[in-house]
């Protein structure tokens, strides 16, 4: 049981490389099936609203991408993801608690208002992050390059995503420490 979550989190991370290296040997139709498969995976897993309104999003582009026959509603949906997460990110702004503060509560349930402050403020780095990284994701599926689509949704994305986590781990430690929690 527990391991579905996992899995639909990798099968989401995979999905650009699945489709690039898909359509060489699928019709875009086809292929479809994969984001059908995915989504509906997500589905049943998750009980959260917004996962399932994403959901409905990416019903959209794969009934699309099957009628048409065509490869660019399915290079859409890294777009989608971006476009979710930063609603997410960003309704949390306006309803605290902060997306990060949830996160940062989970390791330690006490935080103290400086922290609170810091964990808004990294939730709209994040918002930024998605917002560019969607931008992005949009340019390279329009772009006609499914290489450079791949290379940016299957690999690049990720590693910014990386750095980002990599970045605020750092900045976080040295907030702590001036804070004489570190």
């Amino acid at each position: 049981m527990r391991w579905r979550i996992p899995l639909v989190w990798l099968s989401t991370l995979l999905y650009p490389l699945m489709i690039y290296f898909g359509m060489d040997w699928f019709e875009p139709r086809l292929l479809a099936l994969l984001l059908l498969a995915i989504v509906l995976a997500r589905a049943l897993v998750s009980r959260d609203r917004v996962w399932l309104a994403a959901a409905g999003g990416a019903l959209v582009l794969v009934v699309v991408s099957a009628l048409a026959n065509q490869l660019m509603p399915l290079k859409l949906y890294p777009v989608l993801v971006n476009a979710v997460m930063l609603g997410i990110f960003a309704v949390s702004l306006r309803h605290p608690p902060s997306a990060i503060e949830r996160i940062a509560r989970l390791r330690e349930p006490e935080l103290p208002p400086e922290a609170v402050a810091y964990t808004r403020k990294v939730t709209v780095v994040w918002c930024v992050f998605f917002v560019g990284n969607g931008a992005i994701a949009l340019a390279t599926s329009l772009s006609g390059s499914d290489r450079a689509w791949a290379l940016y949704n299957g690999l690049i994305a990720y590693l910014l995503m990386g750095l980002l986590f990599a970045g605020e781990w750092l900045v976080r430690q040295r907030v702590r420490a001036r804070a004489g929690h570190g």
